[in-house]
């Protein structure tokens, strides 16, 4: 990703927004982003990681201002035994 100044400014993978996990993995699947791996927050939304930060760059422009920013909430993972 580019600023005005055409400096790389470095980007995440993981992208988290507030629609459901359907309409994450039909843009992504919309816009041929690969998801690496996708969760449910907690308080409503998606995390999803893409495959690459050129993917999450698509991402995140196709959703706009339905993005999440700042830290979010997220299910601790836990080992099934």
């Amino acid at each position: 990703m580019t600023t005005g100044t055409d400096t790389v400014v470095p980007i995440s993978r993981a992208v988290n927004v507030s629609v459901e996990q359907p309409q994450v993995v039909a843009m992504c699947k919309k816009h041929d982003a690969i998801i690496s791996a996708i969760e449910t927050l907690p308080s409503g939304g998606t995390r999803v990681v893409l495959m690459n930060s050129a993917d999450a760059a698509k991402i995140i422009k196709a959703f706009g201002s339905k993005v999440l920013t700042g830290n979010v909430a997220r299910t601790h993972w836990m080992r099934a035994v």
